[in-house]
């Protein structure tokens, strides 16, 4: 694959949008979100939710705002979030465990980023 077909997933601030996408959310249909107005959210969240096997799906714009509900709704404040020492959550995100959450991050090395137990 030439690089310049590569799809850039490094961070939520490296998007470029091409003219077509641009003319395409220029001509999207859209309502709002929170609201369920929005056909396109909606439509993203039934698709998800289908694939998953799950009843509901939410969708969030960033991933740091998916790992923040994550770590909120699988966690009770003053626990240990365990993640290996490299790991994006560690090392960019940290302090959102803490002030969303009230919890702190254990970080865990490993050889190759994988935590096996």
């Amino acid at each position: 694959m030439n690089h310049s077909e590569w799809i850039d997933l490094r961070s939520d601030t490296v998007t470029k949008p091409t003219p077509a996408m641009r003319r395409a959310m220029a001509e999207a249909d859209v309502g709002d979100d929170v609201y369920a107005e929005d056909p396109t959210v909606n439509l993203l969240e039934r698709r998800a939710a289908e694939i998953l096997g799950k009843e509901a799906a939410l969708f969030v714009p960033t991933g740091t705002m998916g790992n923040t509900i994550a770590v909120k709704l699988n966690t009770r404040h003053g626990q240990e979030v365990i993640c290996e020492a490299r790991s994006h959550v560690y090392n960019y995100e940290l302090s959102m465990m803490a002030w969303f959450s009230g919890c702190l991050a254990r970080p865990v090395p490993s050889e190759d980023g994988v935590l096996r137990w």
